[in-house]
């Protein structure tokens, strides 16, 4: 006898909010922007509600959730799921989300890796409604058959798990590396830590040799001795970029790297390891800035300003970005963590009626402390170490998700055994 989906879940509406309690104590918002494209958990962004909520639309950490519903085309976020995270203890539907609701016994853990696979995508597209708004009708998507619980789906859907458990690890020793680096910058160059210490007469919180670095006081503008006041756009090369244009086909689909602000819009670390569109040798002429090399620092500059990351690939950019290559004393590293700490002072040199946006030339000017050369060079030997690491993190969560990627399909035909894994040159 064929399963369906609605053989093991009833499902849960939400409801409207009030805009005004937004940010409030309470449970974090789960509407659309908190699913990911074609499904997952987006973290980004997330806000809190402080209203009344009905205990029926509120979730908890293993909780299920879909959208039946998108706002675009693409059809990217009609009949995507996502599981709520440990990170958030108490989730609330809104009126574009839907609980699912488990019968005792259901087999959750194949239900949720199912609705990740792309069978189930491409039934949610071809079963949509609607020209402007897409819909994805109840009664459809419960409709769609879940596979038996053999063995080796039963494994492939624990081995989905284990990668699912490791890209999070990543991800919070991601958050604890990048903090430690914010710590370090703040405490030496923003705080300065140590230079207050010895004015003070602290005792050393460093090595003999890093303590010995710093000056021993601050001088007149209240910046640590020998330090100089230089600007951004004078330590690294400022540039921006553009988009060559969209009806000359000749320009797209090539093999080349071409970035856009939305391409860190769901970052879980400041690197950049791919873009979602390319262009061709044709379509990068047209941009002056050209193709940046590796490490190039790239910030957003318009609606919303400061998404910020690492390229670790050679990458051309749209007219969104202000890009930094830093090829002089200050490191892309130090700059990134400037960028950081500047954000307050980003923001407060952008204009624009329509949206605001931060230009080159108003970003040229921004104050940037330069410390000396070893303090920098010390710096940098903790910081980079760190960066790396993260680097390293983000490189192994994307393998692991093209490798889970690579075996969804498999859940639903059940063609391959984990047995068979070894075989993949892939893992």
């Amino acid at each position: 006898m064929k399963r369906i989906l609605g053989d093991f879940v009833s499902l849960q509406r939400g409801t409207t909010y009030k805009s005004a309690l937004l940010g409030k104590t309470g449970p974090v918002l789960l509407g659309l922007g908190s699913i990911a494209k074609n499904g997952g958990f987006r973290s980004d962004n997330l806000k809190t509600y402080g209203g009344d909520s009905d205990p029926r639309i509120l979730l908890a950490p293993g909780d299920i959730y879909v959208s039946l519903k998108d706002v675009t085309q693409s059809a990217d976020l009609l009949g995507a799921v996502a599981r709520v995270p440990d990170a958030v203890p108490q989730g609330r539907l809104t009126q574009d989300t839907v609980k699912l609701v488990f019968e005792v016994g259901a087999p959750r853990d194949l239900i949720y890796w199912v609705l990740q696979c792309p069978q189930y995508r491409e039934f949610c597209r071809s079963h949509s409604t609607g020209t402007t708004n897409l819909g994805l009708p109840r009664e459809d998507f419960l409709s769609f058959p879940i596979p038996k619980e053999t063995s080796d789906r039963l494994n492939l859907v624990s081995l989905f798990e284990s990668i699912e458990q490791k890209i999070e690890l990543n991800r919070k020793m991601n958050a604890t590396l990048e903090a430690m680096a914010r710590a370090l910058f703040r405490d030496w160059f923003v705080d300065f830590g140590p230079t207050r210490a010895k004015m003070e007469s602290h005792a050393p919180y460093l090595s003999p040799d890093l303590w010995s670095l710093f000056p021993d006081r601050l001088d007149d503008e209240g910046k640590p001795e020998g330090w100089e006041v230089s600007t951004i756009g004078d330590e690294v090369r400022v540039v921006g970029g553009s988009t060559p244009s969209t009806k000359e086909p000749e320009f797209w689909d090539g093999d080349i790297n071409w970035g856009t602000p939305k391409d860190l819009s769901n970052l879980a670390a400041p690197v950049l390891l791919e873009t979602s569109r390319t262009i061709t040798a044709a379509g990068l002429a047209k941009i002056s800035s050209g193709l940046l090399p590796v490490g190039t620092l790239l910030l957003s500059s318009r609606a919303p300003i400061g998404y910020l990351a690492i390229s670790e690939v050679p990458v051309a950019i749209n007219q969104g970005f202000i890009g930094m290559i830093c090829d002089k004393q200050i490191s892309n590293v130090f700059a990134w963590l400037w960028t950081i700490e500047s954000r307050e002072a980003i923001i407060a040199n952008a204009n624009g009626s329509t949206f605001q946006e931060i230009s080159k030339r108003n970003f040229r000017p921004l104050p940037l402390l330069v410390p000396s050369e070893p303090v920098l060079e010390a710096f940098d030997a903790v910081a980079q170490s760190l960066y790396q690491r993260i680097a390293q993190n983000e490189r192994e969560s994307r393998t692991l998700a093209q490798t889970r990627d690579l075996l969804l399909p498999r859940l639903m035909s059940g063609e391959l055994r984990v047995a068979d894994l070894d075989q993949l040159e892939t893992v």
